[in-house]
């Protein structure tokens, strides 16, 4: 257990809320904000997604981020998962159903879900319910709304996939690094049988595609030994 990040980062003394789907992106601006916020309450939502199976992974990973650091496991506070299978009945999305991924005549991947993201706070995906200015518009709807200032925080919006490898290991050292490439699910699919030396997945699909690249280019910068991949 280490008790220690890297580099020393100033706490804010509030609380946050993050949006926790079990995946490596979630788990990173997770890591992110246990070491700027005094504490962290996570939500998960069920909108009967393909990967279904990263719902089972979101407690492995709390379980494993707790271990990690007591200054962690201190500040990471309760867990809620919002059933939200509504999503699933009013679109029909590859993410969703048992569609092929690809591209939709309207340019936008199939993957897209209506509304999703304007549900869940979420980093730029090729999304538009993602991108910066939508959450710039969102937070200050939720503050007038809600006659209470609030802060979307996107610490992943400007990073590539490399880049968001390079905030783990500068939060957590090599052990979130592991972390993130054994315990965290982003495969479209929900394939948790093939084993790639950047984690696991179907290794054809868009996500996997992004995280193998991101992790092909990590560890060459860092001269990281390639684990073989496991059937």
């Amino acid at each position: 257990m280490t008790d220690a990040p890297p580099e020393a980062i100033d706490t804010i003394p509030e609380e946050a809320l993050v949006l926790f789907s079990g995946g490596q992106d979630s788990t990173i601006c997770l890591a992110w904000a246990l070491e700027h916020f005094v504490a962290v309450e996570t939500i998960g939502f069920d909108y009967r997604q393909r990967h279904r199976i990263e719902l089972e992974c979101r407690k492995a990973v709390l379980d494993r981020l707790r271990h990690q650091s007591s200054r962690w496991d201190q500040r990471l506070a309760d867990d809620h998962l919002v059933d939200l299978g509504v999503l699933g009945e009013l679109s029909d999305t590859a993410l969703t159903g048992g569609t092929a991924i690809a591209l939709a005549e309207s340019g936008l991947p199939n993957t897209f879900v209506p509304g999703r993201n304007l549900l869940f706070e979420t980093d730029y995906s090729g999304y538009p319910d993602c991108r910066d200015d939508t959450l710039k518009a969102l937070q200050v709807a939720l503050s007038l709304g809600m006659d209470h200032r609030f802060v979307i925080h996107t610490p992943l919006m400007w990073r590539d996939k490399a880049a968001s490898w390079e905030l783990a290991r500068r939060l957590g050292g090599a052990a979130l690094v592991e972390l993130v490439r054994e315990a965290t699910h982003s495969c479209y699919l929900g394939d948790r049988v093939h084993r790639h030396p950047w984690g696991y997945g179907c290794g054809e699909c868009p996500a996997c595609g992004l995280r193998r690249a991101g992790w092909e280019a990590f560890s060459a910068r860092h001269a990281l030994p390639q684990p073989d991949a496991g059937g």
